[in-house]
C-alpha cells in the first residue's frame, strides 16, 4: 500500500472519529476514565488473538485499539492538552532519540546492547530509577518479568543463566519450610519470592512466563471441558464420578487433545 493511500485513510479515520463524537449519544459521552477500562478488554483480546495466531482476528482487534487511540486523542484535544498531531510528533522524536544506533551515529551489537542504551537514554529523559517506567498497574507476573528485564540492562544480573536455579531452589525450601510451620504471612511472602524466582528463570531461558501460563491455562481448559463432555455423554455429572474415573478422562484428553 502506498504511503498516500496510508494517510488518506488515517485521514479518513480522524474524520470518522469527529463525525462520531458529534453525532452519536454513546461515544459523545465517554471520557478518559470511562474509555480506560474498555481498552484495558481490547488489549487482552489482542493479547487472545496473538496466542491463538488468529490473524483475521488480530487484524481487527489492532483496528479497535487504534479507535482508541484516535479517541484518546480526539479528548485531548477538546481539552486542549494535546491532538493527535503532537502525539504523533512526540512519538517520532522519542523513536529517533531512543535509537541512536538507527538515526545517530552509536554503534551496537546486538539487542541487549540495544536495551542497555535505552536504560541510559531513559535516565537522561528524567527517570530517577531504571525501574520508574514500570507501570504500577501491570498484572504482577508481567511487572516481576519488565522489572527483571530492566535492571538486567544496566548489569544486575546473573554471570551464568543457570545459577537460578539455585536460587529457585533455595526459595522453594524457604516456602516449604514456612508451609510446614504454618504462617500464612510468611507463606505469602515465600509464594512471592518463589514465584519472582521461577518468572527470573523463565527470562533467563527466553520464555515469556505469562505467555507460558496463558497456554497452559487454556490447555487445562480444553481438557477440563473434554471431561464434561464425556461426562454429559453417559448422562453423569462430574459430582457421581470418582477423582480415579476423571483422572483416567484427563489422561484420555491429554491423548486425544495434544
Amino acid at each position: 500500500m502506498a504511503s498516500q493511500e496510508k494517510t488518506e485513510l488515517f485521514g479518513q479515520l480522524l474524520d470518522i472519529m469527529d463525525e462520531l463524537r458529534e453525532k452519536c449519544p454513546w461515544d459523545r459521552i465517554q471520557t478518559f476514565e470511562t474509555l480506560r477500562p474498555l481498552t484495558i478488554e481490547e488489549t487482552y483480546e489482542l493479547s487472545d488473538a496473538i496466542l491463538s495466531a488468529d490473524m483475521p482476528n488480530i487484524k481487527k482487534e489492532l483496528g479497535d485499539l487504534l479507535l482508541h487511540i484516535v479517541f484518546y486523542a480526539k479528548l485531548g484535544e477538546e481539552q486542549g492538552d494535546f491532538t493527535i498531531a503532537s502525539v504523533i510528533a512526540s512519538l517520532n522524536e522519542k523513536l529517533k532519540f531512543r535509537h541512536p544506533h538507527v538515526f545517530g551515529e552509536v554503534n551496537v551489537a546486538d539487542d541487549s546492547e540495544v536495551k542497555k542504551n535505552w536504560e541510559h537514554l531513559k535516565i537522561k529523559e528524567g527517570n530517577r530509577s531504571v525501574l520508574g517506567g514500570v507501570p504500577v498497574s501491570l498484572p504482577s507476573m508481567v511487572k516481576a518479568g519488565r522489572i527483571q528485564e530492566k535492571v538486567r540492562a544496566v548489569g544486575f544480573d546473573w554471570e551464568d543463566r543457570s545459577q537460578v536455579w539455585e536460587k529457585v531452589e533455595e526459595e522453594l525450601n524457604e516456602l516449604k519450610k514456612e508451609v510446614k510451620d504454618g504462617n500464612k504471612d510468611k507463606m505469602e511472602a515465600e509464594f512471592g519470592d518463589f514465584f519472582f524466582s521461577v518468572v527470573n528463570a523463565a527470562r533467563l531461558y527466553g520464555i515469556d512466563p505469562d505467555t507460558a501460563l496463558e497456554r497452559t491455562n487454556l490447555k487445562f481448559i480444553n481438557r477440563f471441558q473434554y471431561i464434561e463432555k464425556k461426562a454429559r455423554e453417559t448422562g453423569r455429572s462430574l459430582k457421581e464420578m470418582t477423582l480415579a474415573e476423571m483422572d483416567s478422562l484427563w489422561e484420555e484428553a491429554k491423548r486425544e487433545l495434544s
